[in-house]
């Protein structure tokens, strides 16, 4: 009906019926698009590397005088450190294969008593633990937005592993690789050689320190070409075909800025007001006629102080400056939810308020978690598992681990990596839940104890090494003596259930 009105219309008035093509055409426009005096439309009509290489360097300089200067940006990182890494750091659950399928646990045991070894020391400076060096290299990938390691191999006459596995890394900053040299041939995208399908080949790497050293930034010989076999690149990417990272603060920079200036006026404008100011109010004028006896007064303020001096008419009046500010606490809880929204982190770990129910807690706990396990698989990804890969195959090569006959090569190197996990609120539930979990065959005691941040093999012994000395003190086991009991009065062989059925006990009292 509207194609024949046009028609009709056109027919008669051909201006008429071009405008109402117009007006119709402007209909079918999202309104975002439509331009308009509200709208201030900015747009990014570049690619992710114009974006990165106009703006890469100054947000990531911005975002470590954040990191220096203000507690609220400094726990936030800390705050995804901690849920991305752990306290204890990413370990691999070493799992070498026989060919039937079956865990080769002595390879297992080997390997993790390697792998330990090689913890102690893994990166060249010796100043970090593999814990240290991953929550420093996950600090610097969340607040520059990347972050590089070089991965040193086999013995060098310059450099001492320290470890029984010749293997090294060395943790690079982001400016080591300089984002802004780009070439045609080959094609290098902001220090990065890339092949016809834009896949990483080589890094461009200074030196020296580009921060430290001037003369490292002068000329192309200032850096060296690294194949991409022997780089590690973790990079926080927006775009696709982005090569470079950038900071997780680079959405919330200017709302950083803004509560950071505002909570110094009002920390400021505080203390003014806890320096508390006094006038004096003239009475009536015609009490202070001219009188050359009365000299300048001087009054100091002191606790209990009593105004004995006023003169006829006068009183005291404080200036109220109404601070510290209750509106405070609202607005900057606002802020701060928006902050975490922005950054993948919690709320209540980044104000540290913690309130509301227990229900409401997990709830947001729940809800916040993925962010972080995701933050945790692009990291065993990029960083934990290639590390792990590269010490088997040197392992092997340099003798130190042996592979037996019946075990399946291709998964020697094959592991479980196991991200930190959701703490708990209520210990009880949880516990009960994960007992259950592995009752049912649905997790298994390894898993659960990685989980928790412990050593399957340590926590093992350790039990193991305490119910000898409990039972060579003659302390016996609660479940044990519980057994026994029962089979004393049942002449059952079966161990009961350690909370055995209520309406089972009624029966036996009956």
């Amino acid at each position: 009906m509207t194609k024949l009105i046009d028609r009709i219309v056109s027919y008669i008035s051909p201006g008429q019926g071009v405008r109402r093509a117009q007006a119709r055409q402007l209909l079918a426009y999202y309104e975002a698009g439509r331009p308009s005096k509200l709208q201030k439309q900015r747009r990014e009509t570049g690619s992710g590397n114009d974006a990165v290489g106009r703006a890469g360097t100054t947000i990531r300089q911005q975002a470590r005088h954040m990191d220096q200067n203000y507690d609220l940006a400094s726990g936030v990182l800390n705050t995804m450190v901690a849920n991305t890494i752990g306290p204890n750091g990413i370990h691999p659950e070493p799992q070498p294969r026989n060919r039937d399928g079956s865990i080769n646990e002595e390879m297992a045991k080997a390997i993790a008593e390697l792998y330990a070894d090689f913890c102690k020391k893994p990166e060249v400076t010796w100043q970090h633990d593999m814990a240290s060096a991953q929550r420093i290299v996950a600090r610097t990938w969340f607040r520059d937005g990347e972050a590089f390691t070089q991965t040193l191999e086999g013995f060098s006459p310059f450099l001492d592993h320290g470890t029984k596995v010749p293997l090294s890394l060395e943790l690079l900053e982001p400016d080591y690789v300089p984002l802004e040299y780009s070439a045609v041939t080959p094609m290098v995208v902001q220090g990065i050689e890339m092949n016809a399908w834009r896949r990483p080949v080589a890094y461009y790497v200074y030196k020296t320190s580009p921060i430290e050293s001037i003369g490292a930034m002068t000329a192309q010989g200032g850096f060296k070409r690294l194949p991409a076999d022997r780089m590690l690149h973790i990079a926080t990417r927006h775009r696709i075909g982005q090569a470079r990272g950038v900071s997780c603060f680079a959405s919330v920079m200017n709302r950083f800025d803004d509560l950071k200036d505002y909570e110094e006026s009002e920390r400021i404008a505080a203390k003014v007001a806890a320096s508390m100011a006094a006038f004096i109010k003239k009475g009536n004028p015609d009490n202070y006629a001219a009188d050359e006896s009365l000299a300048p007064r001087s009054m100091k303020f002191r606790p209990g102080m009593v105004f004995d001096d006023l003169r006829p008419g006068e009183e005291i009046g404080v200036i109220d400056t109404n601070r510290p500010n209750p509106n405070l606490e609202t607005y900057r809880s606002g802020q701060l939810k928006a902050v975490a929204a922005g950054t993948g982190a919690s709320f209540s770990s980044v104000a540290r308020t913690y309130t509301g129910t227990y229900s409401a807690q997990r709830q947001e706990l729940v809800e916040a978690w993925p962010a972080y396990a995701a933050l945790s698989n692009e990291f065993i990804g990029r960083f934990v598992q290639p590390v792990y890969e590269k010490f088997i195959a040197l392992a092997i090569l340099s003798g130190k681990l042996k592979v037996p006959a019946g075990v399946n090569r291709e998964t020697v190197s094959d592991a479980l990596f196991i991200a930190p996990q959701m703490p708990w609120i209520d210990p009880e539930r949880e516990a009960k839940a994960w007992k259950l979990l592995e009752d049912n065959a649905f997790a298994s005691g390894p898993e659960i104890i990685r989980k928790r941040g412990g050593n399957p093999h340590q926590v093992l012994e350790q039990e193991r090494l305490w119910r000898q000395q409990k039972n060579a003190a003659g302390i016996v086991d609660p479940q044990i003596a519980l057994a026994n009991a029962y089979s004393e009065q049942t002449g059952a062989k079966s161990k009961p259930e350690t909370e055995p059925n209520t309406d089972s006990d009624d029966d036996e009292k009956k």
